[in-house]
């Protein structure tokens, strides 16, 4: 295949509100409970029932409407008519032609901002179990329908097409993920279904239109999503390569052989043959109730990863594995104890990051001390780590682990004096690492740290031989 291909993606990210009760009826909203028990003639679609908003609801998916930049205006519902079991009213209530979010945006931790189109509101289908060798309903013995998940709020949120490929869409969805969590709307758990992508694929040449895309259904994991993309993106560049055309259609995503498969062709909405919901009013949120909204979000990810960024010295996306963790906080205030930003960071993003879930909470100003100790040159690197590491265990003060354990900064003199003893006992390794063999520096910082006790600092030894190799080569 040739490499001046550029790959096109749109995705579109489902996922449940955390309210207590469903979108239009009292029925509990609840992750696990025994098949059809949540249900109602409600949201069964049972003659005579009526649905009634849950305002809970609305006012999480105008939370996810304002964290995503977006404009949040009145919208109305439609009935989206198809007939499959896991729809017990052969419809489905959702906002079609005016949405409650539009013209959005989010912003990935190296900067890229790729546009929202919308952000509606709708009810979830029911959960379909085809009972079977293959899983689907294509030779299952027989299905199972359990309804307590119909009529779950959910959001779908629908990106532009600015996506350009399979690891900046996984990106785009753990930074979605993080920002629903943050708001308090979704707990966004993908292997409960909490929260389900489908991905619109396509491929062309840059100074062509967009290609044909293809959706893939129903991705519940990061690790799927990024595989299915780039499997369809090889599927479509060899048809198009082998002189044949990509067809607009809806494919399946089988994890266990790696591959999609045609599922059905695309619809288009005239299919759903959409109309107003004549049993629900409109939306129409008050300025109040929107400017309410965006007072009440918490710092998002984004402006958490800036904020880090500027205490550290460093470019957002260095950071963004620490507060992906939630480990932001404890860096902060560990700098505003005086702690070296730089040296802060990396601890934090190694060994605590190491020890999250088995150790217990790290207090900020231990954090600090330890820090502040290696940058001072009280304690090498390695001795740094070893103290932290007993911190994460059992707490306790740093100086105090620090003098039990025997650590004290070791003498310029005698590392230089180790180095030179080093370098005259292998000449050869010696001659090699001058003529720029670098791997060749890890066996003298072994030999220096074993000559002196394992308390040289590593970092000062690489600097050392640098300089030595250096004047060798002038």
């Amino acid at each position: 295949m040739s490499s001046d291909w550029e790959t096109v993606i749109g995705l579109e990210v489902h996922c449940e509100l955390r309210t207590v009760t469903k979108l239009f009826c009292g029925c509990r909203n609840a992750f696990g409970d025994e098949p059809n028990t949540n249900i109602c003639p409600v949201c069964l679609g049972l003659p005579g029932s009526l649905p009634v908003l849950n305002r809970q609801a609305v006012e999480l998916a105008m939370r996810i409407g304002a964290a995503l930049h977006c404009e949040v205006r009145g919208s109305i519902f439609h009935r989206k008519n198809y007939f499959y079991p896991d729809m017990p009213k052969d419809y489905q209530i959702s906002q079609y032609d005016e949405p409650l979010n539009v013209n959005g945006s989010l912003e990935l931790p190296d900067g890229t901002r790729i546009g929202i189109e919308r952000a509606h509101m709708e009810e979830d289908t029911g959960k379909t179990t085809h009972v079977g060798t293959s899983g689907r309903i294509h030779g299952a013995d027989f299905s199972l329908v359990d309804y307590n998940r119909a009529g779950v709020p959910l959001v779908e949120i629908v990106s532009r097409p600015d996506i350009r490929g399979a690891e900046q869409a996984r990106t785009y969805v753990s930074e979605l993920r993080a920002i629903l969590v943050a708001t308090g709307a979704s707990d966004g758990k993908m292997e409960e279904g909490s929260l389900r992508v489908d991905a619109n694929v396509s491929v062309h040449h840059p100074d062509e239109a967009f290609g044909t895309r293809c959706e893939i259904k129903n991705l519940n994991s990061l690790r799927s999503l990024g595989r299915a993309i780039d499997y369809e993106v090889r599927r479509q560049i060899s048809v198009l390569e082998d002189g044949g055309r990509v067809v607009q259609e809806t494919r399946h995503w089988n994890e266990d052989e790696g591959r999609t498969s045609s599922m059905r062709s695309k619809e288009e909405a005239y299919d759903y043959r959409y109309f107003p919901e004549p049993d629900l009013v409109p939306i129409d949120p008050p300025e109040t109730w929107k400017a309410a909204v965006r007072e009440s979000l918490p710092v998002l990810p984004a402006q958490r990863r800036r904020e880090l960024a500027a205490r550290a010295g460093m470019a957002p996306a260095d950071v963004a594995l620490l507060v992906e963790l939630d480990l932001d906080a404890l860096v902060t205030s560990a700098v505003a104890l005086g702690a070296d930003p730089r040296i802060a960071v990396n601890r934090a993003a190694n060994e605590v990051a190491a020890a999250l879930g088995s150790a217990p909470s790290l207090d900020p100003a231990a954090f600090a001390t330890v820090c502040r100790m290696e940058a001072e040159g009280r304690l090498t690197a390695t001795q740094a780590k070893a103290v932290l590491g007993e911190l994460l265990v059992s707490g306790g003060d740093p100086v105090a682990i620090a003098d039990a354990r025997g650590f004290a900064p070791v003498d310029s003199g005698l590392v230089e004096a180790a180095v030179d003893d080093a370098i005259g006992a292998d000449a050869a390794a010696w001659a090699r690492y001058v003529a720029g063999e670098d791997k060749v520096a890890g066996m003298f910082v072994g030999k220096v740290m074993k000559a002196t006790g394992g308390k040289a600092d590593g970092g000062t030894v690489t600097a050392i031989l640098q300089r030595k190799r250096s004047a060798a080569q002038a």
